[in-house]
């Protein structure tokens, strides 16, 4: 059975953490700000969760080898 790689791409957006979540980057913020509400671009600030169903699938399906 040959070794299953990580999906590079994947492995740039997303990050586990040591509770086993999913975190990633809020998307939306490299340009166009002049039409967002500034509403939107301080909701739009940090990082988020995933929801776990799809949390599980991003580590199954991208990041085999994620701790």
């Amino acid at each position: 059975m040959p070794k299953l790689k990580t999906k590079s791409g994947a492995a740039k957006r997303f990050k586990i953490t040591g509770t086993g979540k999913v975190k990633y980057c809020q998307a939306g913020k490299r340009h166009g700000m002049i039409k967002r509400t500034k509403k939107q671009i301080r909701n739009l600030r940090g990082t988020a969760v995933l929801f776990k169903t799809d949390g599980d699938n991003v580590r199954k399906f991208f990041l085999p080898n994620a701790r």
